[in-house]
């Protein structure tokens, strides 16, 4: 989060609630701590704009003596030059800070820390403490003070030892009553990992506190300032004089005055004095050391302030050193995973579910209680997964978030409607591919039995203040247990990585054997397509087929042969599908047919027959047929459909009209008896079968479709399969399409 005055929050000096402290300006609070004297001076002449009120007290100095006036009026011409002379040679103050500044107030000197800090536009930030603690100040006493704890750091192996050192150091150092170290999860909800303290006092030790206790734009200067002390909770806030219209940023100012309800809160905790430190990963806010004082007030010197500062930084990168190093090893182990599951999709001898269930297996990759792959028309399951209702509904949740791969840790959260048994399924992560297959990781719920410092879901309670309510922090951090149920535990950075991998390779994967598959089928389709058609005498016949858009082959064919006895036989299939499957489902039914048709037997005997080698050899097959056998010097047509749209009559007098055939239901459903039709193609007429592609549209109905073809052949008179094509052409379909024409000259 970035601290800008033009995020939402409420305008300056707007009384701060519960209800609105997440958008209070806490970097912009217009007062100061009185433990120090803040000046605001103007770069380059070094003229102070606005002064803290207790700069009397602490100074001896009125605020008109010094407003508007050289900085040697606050602290004297030799400190000034002191001052003067570090701003222009270091560039980074903070390095430099504090720097000793000897002022004399009513003829007697007195040894302050000036710490500067440098704000954009010619503003540099001056804060006065008085000095406390061994001098002089310096870097190499400051390392010295922690060197032993630095050592201790660095020899630890596990994250215990370093929260636990640090504790200590820290208290050693700052004399603190209690020192906590405190780690955010994932939601910034916090909680206690290690503490040192006061004999007397109750451990915190494992406590958790909700996110809410530090919001976001806390967390925010958290990662900007490092290190915030209150020496003195009951203090009262010292106004900037004089007031502006755009108050400060005192982000990093050591003295910013903090939220009042924040300070409400330390006292209902019955804390007196607070320092934090901030524990940083990468640049964002990993955890907290917390310091807290009950004995009063208390004000550690700004060498042990800085010496603590130095002990977060060191257990910050010690953390980062031992956090990454095990991210690392667990991704390292997860690279040779996914190297061997990809290696063993890249056999296409057997299937992509065999090779991501084998050994290893997708369970290895993103350890789970169980997982589904739907790949390629294969659906297996691997350990303990829900019920097949249950995973289409976890799998269609996946897609509607319109992400390649979505998780939850709580799915009675997010699909309550399904019921599954959290000790079956409480989390789930999916990977949604192509065409509607997916995988899905299955994980049972884990009962964790978690203490929060006080009840987290009453944050707030009402307090009687005269004849107003107002909301206020809540008094009670006694330890509140809470059983989290119905959860399961969270995936992983590192397994969520693994995931994305995988479905990038199985997507590579798919595409690589949909092209095979495709490049075969087309084969497969095109060498059982007739080479030529029959041309007889007085008759012309065409034939056409073109794979859908994208090269997907689907299950059309056509056939057309002359009998011994001199008729004709032509037809047209579709068999439901595209590639490979369908276009070997289609090579079974057009050579069955064939040999059916050849044998002499008519149409609708050939259908019934076909149907029933299809119901015993074929079972999964689903198919549409229609078939005519042609008296050449008649023109008589003996005709069946199983379920296939109607050809068109053209060319006489009247519109096309659909040929008078008889509709019975697709191959594929038991009991049928194909029924037979007669009629005659006259001289000038012609016969056009055609699939569904050519009439489908998506944004039309087929009977829209087919009113079109009708138009169309009304229009063209005698087409070819070729001119119906060309005609009816358009892109919006997804489908193959075939057009056989007969028409008697």
């Amino acid at each position: 989060m970035n601290i800008d005055p033009a995020n939402d929050f409420v305008p300056p000096g707007t009384p701060i609630d519960l209800d609105n402290c997440a958008r209070e300006p806490i970097h912009i609070p217009g007062s100061v701590q009185p433990r120090g004297v803040l000046a605001v001076v103007r770069e380059p002449d070094f003229t102070v704009r606005q002064v803290s009120a207790n700069v009397d007290d602490l100074l001896g100095r009125s605020v008109d003596d010094v407003l508007d006036k050289h900085l040697s009026a606050l602290i004297g011409v030799e400190q000034a030059a002191a001052i003067e002379h570090a701003a222009a040679v270091f560039g980074d103050l903070h390095q430099r800070n504090p720097l000793e500044c000897n002022v004399d107030i009513g003829g007697r000197r007195r040894l302050f820390d000036a710490i500067l800090h440098r704000e954009p536009g010619g503003v540099l930030l001056l804060e006065l403490e008085i000095a406390y603690g061994a001098r002089p100040f310096s870097f190499p006493n400051t390392y010295q003070a922690v060197r032993s704890s630095v050592e201790q750091l660095n020899r630890a192996s596990a994250l215990t030892e370093l929260y636990d050192t640090t504790a200590r150091a820290v208290r050693e150092l700052t004399g603190f009553d209690r020192v906590m170290v405190y780690r955010y999860d994932e939601e910034y909800n916090g909680e206690v990992v290690a503490e040192a303290k006061r004999d007397d006092l109750n451990s915190f030790l494992g406590l958790h506190y909700p996110a809410s206790d530090i919001p976001a734009q806390a967390r925010a200067l958290y990662e900007k300032s490092w290190l915030r002390l209150i020496s003195d909770v009951g203090y009262t806030p010292v106004p900037l004089l004089p007031a502006t219209a755009a108050p400060l940023d005192l982000t990093h100012a050591t003295l910013r005055s903090v939220s009042p309800i924040h300070i409400e809160y330390l006292t209902n905790m019955g804390v007196r004095a607070s320092m934090s430190i901030s524990l940083l990963r990468h640049g964002r806010l990993w955890g907290l050391i917390a310091c807290h004082h009950y004995a009063g007030p208390h004000l550690p010197p700004y060498g042990a302030r800085a010496a603590a500062e130095f002990l977060g930084s060191t257990l910050s990168l010690r953390l980062v050193d031992q956090a990454d190093g095990d991210e690392l090893r667990r991704r390292l182990d997860s690279q040779a995973v996914l190297g061997k599951l990809t290696a063993a999709t890249l056999d296409h001898g057997e299937s992509l579910v065999t090779a991501l269930l084998g050994a290893p297996s997708l369970l290895d990759l993103v350890p789970a209680d169980g997982v589904v792959v739907d790949i390629g028309d294969e659906r297996r399951t691997l350990g303990t997964v829900p019920s097949p209702h249950a995973v289409s509904a976890v799998v269609d949740w996946a897609r509607e978030a319109g992400e390649d791969i979505a998780m939850t840790r709580c799915l009675s959260a997010q699909l309550p409607a399904i019921g599954v048994d959290p000790q079956v399924a409480s989390g789930a992560l999916a990977i949604t591919l192509p065409d509607g297959q997916y995988a899905v990781w299955f994980r049972r719920e884990v009962l964790r039995s978690v203490d929060w410092g006080g009840d987290p879901h009453n944050k707030a309670i009402a307090v009687g203040e005269g004849d107003d309510v107002r909301i206020s922090p809540r008094k009670s951090f006694d330890r509140w247990r809470e059983i989290v149920a119905e959860c399961s535990e969270p995936w992983s950075v590192v397994e969520t990585e693994a995931a994305e991998a995988l479905r990038r390779n199985l997507v590579e994967s798919l595409y690589r054997r949909t092209r095979g598959a495709l490049q075969v089928a087309e084969t497969l389709q095109r060498s059982l397509l007739p080479e030529s058609i029959p041309a007889p005498e007085g008759w012309q016949l065409t034939a056409h087929y073109e794979p859908a858009v994208g090269g997907r082959v689907g299950g059309d064919w056509y056939d057309a042969f002359e009998l011994r006895d001199g008729r004709m036989i032509v037809l047209l299939g579709d068999v439901a599908g595209h590639g490979l499957t369908a276009a070997g489902t289609m090579a079974q039914l057009r050579n069955a047919l064939r040999a059916q048709l050849f044998s002499g037997v008519t149409p609708a005997e050939a259908l019934t027959e076909l149907n029933a080698f299809s119901l015993h050899l074929v079972s999964r097959a689903f198919a549409t047929v229609i078939a005519a056998r042609v008296d050449l010097g008649t023109g008589r047509v003996e005709a069946a459909s199983a379920g296939h749209l109607m050809p068109f009559l053209t060319g006489s007098a009247a519109r096309p009209v659909q040929a008078p055939i008889r509709l019975s239901p697709p191959i594929g459903v038991q009991g049928i008896t194909y029924r037979p039709s007669t009629f005659t193609i006259e001289r000038g007429q012609g016969l056009v079968l055609f699939s569904d592609g050519l009439v489908e549209r998506r944004d039309s109905t087929i009977d829209d479709g087919i009113e079109r073809l009708a138009i169309s052949l009304e229009a063209a008179g005698a087409p070819t399969a070729e001119d119906i094509s060309t005609a009816m052409a358009s892109g919006d379909t997804d489908d193959d399409v075939t057009i056989l024409t007969l028409r008697r000259r």
